[in-house]
């Protein structure tokens, strides 16, 4: 007695217009209105006629041109000086760069290492990451 009875919730099909007189959507105008670009062909969602100034695509942030196909992260930089904390002789990836602490093992995984030519190299190391030219020719 005290329950409140909800209104069934009904899913109605869109109306298919324009399918014959006998459809009971059909003739004339079957539901456009009369006249117009609307009313005749295909409009696309954007369309705002000749207005300029405000339309949607005017309002939206500038992401067309130089900067658009740049990589939106940067790799992780590492710089020459603290590859003397790894051994003498062992080779320089991202995994022995995580066991000693220098990279984040996700963070380098997922944006890559790049080395630097800050500061000196004390030892002889085998490095399999990208560098700048200044530690290509530091290293020769």
């Amino acid at each position: 007695m005290n329950e409140i009875k909800l209104p069934k919730i009904v899913d109605r099909r869109k109306k298919r217009v324009g399918r014959g007189i006998g459809s009971g959507k059909g003739g004339h105008t079957t539901g456009r209105g009369q006249k117009g670009q609307k009313a005749r062909g295909k409009v696309g969602i954007l369309f705002e006629g000749f207005k300029v100034k405000k339309s949607l695509l005017k309002r939206l942030p500038l992401s067309r041109g130089k900067g658009k196909f740049h990589a939106k992260s940067k790799p992780v930089i590492v710089n020459i000086e603290v590859l003397n904390l790894l051994p003498a002789g062992s080779s320089v990836n991202i995994e022995s760069l995580a066991k000693a602490g220098i990279v984040k093992l996700d963070e380098a995984k997922e944006f890559g290492v790049k080395i630097l030519g800050k500061g000196k190299l004390n030892k002889k190391l085998k490095i399999e990451l990208p560098m700048s030219k200044s530690v290509a020719k530091k290293i020769s």
